[in-house]
């Protein structure tokens, strides 16, 4: 497991680098991973190098209220002080393996991997894979979600209902496949606007009433078997909130 600190000049770089110029890359092919675990769990996640000669370093940010997770480059690496004690990583061939260990409700959040390199002078930002990680908390939660299990027959359909309890204002709710085949089912913003994923094109119909949420999944088949989980994304919050136990659905 490599361990490496970090040198006062390579982390004035690191810190510095997301606000160079330059162009955002279109490295965004890889399908977006999902990871649900329970507070006190262990979870991981791997990004990829490009290992070019113009490579200046590989990153792992989070999107809500951002902020740089990890950092290396070669022989160098940062890693956020919150998180220092709880973070271990090592490299794998063009790979490198970020484990986070204790993980808390805090944790909760988008993941992204960017890699800058140097090109013709500028430097390009390369956005590599997504990774949703929702913590449940082993008490309470701001999310309800009902009903805990449904056992329909192949093409019928289901209701899921997801409900926030907190008072602040949310800014949407995910819908999230999480054990069987881990993917987005759905995304649902304050505004009422939506993005259906492609596992239920044609098959989904919601309706949404101030912080409530009621899902039709349709035609259900039996990859669809699965642990669904409510995810709300609260205003100003630095991490999502889960529901704790989520809808399990078993296809006959």
């Amino acid at each position: 497991m490599l361990w490496m600190s970090c040198l006062p000049s390579a982390c004035l770089f690191f810190l510095l680098l997301p606000c160079f110029p330059g162009h955002n890359g279109e490295e965004n092919q890889q399908s977006t991973d999902i990871i649900s675990v329970w507070e006190g769990d262990s979870i991981s996640i791997t990004c990829s190098m490009k290992g070019s000669e113009n490579e200046m370093g590989t990153y792992l940010t989070t999107t809500m209220q951002p902020f740089n997770v990890i950092y290396v480059f070669k022989n160098i690496s940062y890693i956020l002080p919150a998180l220092a004690n709880r973070i271990k990583y090592s490299k794998e061939g063009m790979n490198f393996r970020i484990v986070l260990h204790n993980v808390r409700e805090s944790d909760s959040n988008i993941y992204v991997c960017n890699t800058f390199i140097k090109n013709k002078g500028n430097h390009k930002k390369l956005n590599g894979k997504t990774t949703i990680v929702v913590v449940k908390a082993k008490n309470g939660g701001v999310v309800e979600q009902s009903p805990l299990y449904v056992n329909p027959q192949q093409g019928q359909s289901v209701h899921i209902t997801c409900a926030l309890k907190s008072s602040r204002e949310d800014e949407g709710i995910y819908l999230l496949k999480t054990h069987m085949q881990p993917e987005r089912v759905l995304y649902v913003s304050r505004q009422n606007t939506s993005t259906i994923f492609p596992a239920f094109a044609n098959r989904l119909e919601y309706s949404k009433e101030e912080k409530k949420l009621v899902i039709t999944l349709h035609n259900l088949q039996k990859n669809d078997s699965d642990i669904y989980v409510c995810v709300g994304v609260l205003k100003n919050s630095s991490f999502l909130s889960g529901n704790r136990k989520g809808t399990m659905i078993l296809i006959k």
